[in-house]
């Protein structure tokens, strides 16, 4: 089976704290940790660890976190023979990580603004020899579009994880096969203000209507909803033992989801086997450490047997 993702990488610094600052408030106490991030890169490492033969398009810059970056995918085995290096500096994320495992996320894009339609060009005969196509939105729009578009013409499916949500263009829509929202993201996708008033099932068959295609809506310890021309159904969350940092556990959940389907499993299957990697991921301090191996998740779901 063979994923191709577009999307980011960035180096992600990270600061344990014992509660989120307010507002011109400091807060001491906090452990600080970096390492390798950006949902693209993040979902290539993870597919590649389910057993998948991975093609990664990103842009990193011409400095340590980039070279970083490249070594981090050699060892992994993900493919970066189109990987681009920018002018700009590798994307850095700050990561705030409160006690509970909840997490803030701000981003300085860098590198990433560069990636483009050309770049996206480039990676057609990758996008269009894979079973499932990943693309993931901390990327500029033009290269987004121009990803799905690609996916379409070639006959690949195409599968949008859209974070951080934006409204889509409306040349999007009708080019995505499936579609990941979590809760916060679904009505942002929408153009819905925060007092809408809609239930998650309202939106993933809002969400359905725009797209034609499948539409998966992500709630974290209550699993998720699956919205498909049959209706819309509950999945529910495989147990975690224990919440230790959510940091990345959608990104591991959208590995596992590309790789079950690649592997030709029906969706709520495919959303069953991405919940148990999700629920691992979240057990574990950092990124990179916490997404499974395919062994990992089949203990997992042995133990649950």
């Amino acid at each position: 089976m063979k994923i191709a993702v577009v999307g980011s990488y960035g180096a992600g610094l990270t600061m344990r704290v014992p509660k989120a600052p307010a507002a011109g408030e400091t807060v001491s106490g906090g452990l600080f940790d970096s390492g390798a991030g950006g949902k693209g890169s993040n979902q290539a490492v993870g597919a590649a660890r389910l057993g998948a033969e991975v093609a990664l398009l990103t842009a990193v810059g011409d400095d340590e976190f980039g070279r970083a970056a490249r070594e981090l995918w050699r060892r992994e085995g993900v493919s970066v023979e189109h990987v681009i290096t920018a002018g700009a500096p590798t994307m850095v994320g700050f990561i705030l990580v409160e006690p509970s495992g909840e997490n803030r996320i701000a981003i300085a894009p860098g590198a990433l603004d560069e990636l483009d339609a050309a770049a996206v060009d480039a990676f057609r005969a990758e996008i269009a020899c894979a079973d499932v196509l990943v693309v993931s939105m901390e990327i500029p729009e033009e290269a987004v579009v121009a990803a799905l578009r690609a996916g379409r013409e070639s006959g690949t499916r195409t599968l949008l994880n859209p974070a951080p949500a934006r409204p889509l263009p409306d040349a999007c829509w009708p080019l995505v096969d499936v579609l990941t929202p979590n809760q916060t993201e679904a009505p942002v996708l929408l153009g819905l203000d925060e007092g809408h008033g809609l239930g998650d099932e309202d939106l993933a068959r809002a969400l359905r209507e725009r797209t034609g295609g499948t539409v998966v809506i992500t709630r974290g310890g209550e699993g998720a909803l699956v919205a498909q021309d049959t209706g819309v159904t509950a999945v529910p969350p495989h147990p975690a033992r224990t919440v230790v940092d959510t940091t990345g556990a959608g990104d591991s959940f959208t590995a596992a989801f590309a790789v079950a389907l690649a592997e030709g499993r029906p969706v709520d299957r495919a959303v069953e086997y991405a919940t148990v990697a999700g629920a691992h991921t979240v057990s574990i301090a950092g990124v990179i450490p916490a997404l499974p191996t395919r062994a990992q998740l089949n203990a997992r779901i042995g133990s649950a047997s």
